[in-house]
């Protein structure tokens, strides 16, 4: 069977955009399936993008091929690549810093830039724009590498892993019974804020659900936020309208609000900047 495409961009679905990508799939190979990740990335958030290939990737069968384009820095000489990664997934997309989280937790095998004079759009009035490589070389040099038409060594030259591109990652901290990481994503839908640090921690710090935890969230050291508030398994343990600290989907410790956006109510956010501290009311 020839692998799926997963899609994900900022470019959401205002205009033609997304259709054109898929357009472009079905022109090299009308047998391809495309399923969608999301389009909703927030506009340039590499970091997003990063964290979202994460997020969903294990759960596709190994050989998926997912096309990542969040790409500020489209047509400028930026590295475009196709990324294996150690579970034999492959990653299309610019070598900006979108395979962070990706070399840090999974593992990078393999990386190749895209030979642009092999695996180029060409022929349908595109050649004169640098602005949509999403269209003209990440959905295309994905579409031939499904197809089956070049193999992964025909994507390009390889180059080191260690020359990929990355962003910061901050570690999660376990000091003096203090629970210490950052709001590392968003749930854009829900308002939630997830945290990077994994539930394992809570546990060696000695919480348990149905303890009351000391929130206390600082943005550059000033405190933003400060309140204590239940840990529970899952939303409905509070009730309607308050706080809830909450194991997500990705085993990461996580706040809320129960039926409610913890987001929108507090005007927190996420990022480096954003540090959270947890510690059990005595």
């Amino acid at each position: 069977m020839k692998p799926i495409l997963v899609f994900q961009t900022d470019f959401t679905y205002k205009e033609g955009a997304v259709c054109a990508m898929y357009g472009v799939v079905k022109s090299v190979d009308r047998e391809l399936e495309i399923i969608d990740g999301t389009h909703e990335i927030p506009q340039y958030d590499i970091w997003s993008a990063s964290y979202r290939l994460v997020q969903s990737m294990h759960f596709w069968p190994e050989g998926t091929i997912f096309v990542s384009v969040v790409d500020p820095g489209v047509g400028t000489p930026r590295k475009a690549c196709v990324a294996k990664t150690a579970h034999g997934y492959f990653v299309v997309t610019p070598d900006n810093g979108s395979l962070t989280h990706l070399k840090a937790w999974v593992g990078i095998s393999e990386v190749r830039e895209i030979d642009q004079s092999v695996n180029r759009l060409r022929g349908k009035g595109t050649e004169g724009t640098s602005v949509f490589h999403g269209r003209d070389l990440f959905g295309y040099c994905a579409a031939r590498l499904a197809s089956g038409i070049i193999t992964y060594e025909g994507v390009g030259p390889a180059y080191p892993v260690d020359e990929i591109v990355t962003l910061p990652i901050v570690e999660p901290s376990l000091q003096d019974g203090k629970v210490r990481g950052i709001f590392e994503i968003g749930d854009p839908n829900f308002g939630n804020l997830w945290t990077n640090i994994p539930l394992n921690l809570f546990t060696q710090a000695g919480f348990a659900y149905g303890d009351t935890l000391r929130l206390t969230v600082r943005r550059e050291g000033n405190v933003e936020y400060q309140a204590n508030v239940p840990f529970q398994p899952s939303f409905g343990y509070a009730p309607k309208g308050e706080v809830v600290i909450y194991n997500n989907e990705l085993m990461r410790v996580s706040v809320a609000v129960n039926q409610g956006s913890f987001s929108e109510r507090t005007h927190l956010s996420y990022g480096p900047e954003w540090q959270v501290e947890f510690e059990k009311v005595k």
